[in-house]
């Protein structure tokens, strides 16, 4: 099995807690979203974007139409968009022509080509991250990346960040790996969509959005990847939309930002990690 991916480089974390840390980023191809409404106002949901049979926002909808898909010769000179995803080029299967599809030793030898020196921890003791991105980089390619981790060359490496966006289930090996882990310390960085982005509200809890109560576990539950992947069985595993050669499971949720105040309280609330771990 190949990795496709849209790009790797090298640059630095621009959010989160490790802001400024040199880093590689790994853009993995293919989405189970299309949050195609950022940016926008008052834009129908994808849903009944759907029915009407429109797949794709306005804007790259315009570069299909002008066939910048096909003029254009590289990934990086692909032009930037101001709504919807912005990293289109990596979801929508008009663009996959784009993408790289390399063994793990393949990826191996780019994501080393990127490094100052060669190797994930630098003569200073600096260490460089490795950021996979995408996309959604949970989604197949779960499979290939205890190898990638493994790999004899990647042995220095001592921090990963998966971006996510909080939907898919951890396979069974990778969980195991990454609990399991003394190496490798995994920064779960959780990007749940909400109304604004497009995505149709599929489940109903009200009050306040499970995902963002799941993004607070993934900073304080040793056991985070078996207790998203409890939630996502119970949440949202029946009610997911799919789209073709995609995922089968997924939702966005409703509430959120509109009960700031319930939201507000319910992240503050101690966790009771003892009720938790009986729920895995």
């Amino acid at each position: 099995m190949k990795l496709r991916y849209s790009e790797a480089f090298y640059s630095v974390q621009g959010e989160g807690k490790f802001v400024g840390v040199p880093s590689v980023f790994l853009r993995t191809f293919g989405c189970n979203f299309r949050c195609m409404n950022f940016g926008l106002k008052n834009e129908p949901m994808r849903d009944e974007k759907q029915k009407a049979g429109i797949i794709h926002n306005a804007e790259v909808q315009g570069l299909i139409d002008a066939g910048v898909h096909e003029t254009t010769k590289e990934f990086t000179d692909l032009p930037i968009i101001h709504t919807g995803c912005d990293t289109y080029a990596s979801i929508y299967p008009e663009f996959k022509h784009f993408n790289r599809q390399a063994t793990v030793d393949e990826v191996v030898e780019h994501l080393l080509s990127l490094l100052p020196e060669g190797k994930w921890t630098m003569d200073n003791g600096q260490d460089v991250h490795l950021i996979m991105t995408g996309g959604e980089p949970l989604l197949a390619w779960q499979r290939l990346y205890v190898e990638l981790f493994e790999h004899p060359r990647m042995q220095d490496l001592k921090n990963v960040t998966f971006e996510t966006n909080t939907t898919q289930h951890l396979h069974d090996d990778l969980f195991n790996y990454l609990n399991n882990s003394d190496r490798i310390t995994v920064t779960w960085s959780c990007s749940p969509k909400l109304s604004v982005s497009g995505e149709p509200w599929l489940t109903e809890v009200p009050g306040w959005n499970v995902q963002y109560i799941l993004c607070q576990w993934a900073d304080a539950v040793k056991n985070t990847p078996s207790t998203l992947r409890t939630w996502q069985k119970r949440v949202w595993r029946e009610d997911g939309d799919s789209l073709p050669d995609y995922t089968y499971h997924s939702s966005e949720m409703p509430g959120g930002l509109k009960e700031n105040e319930q939201l507000r309280k319910a992240m503050q609330a101690p966790i009771n990690y003892e009720k938790i771990r009986k729920q895995l």
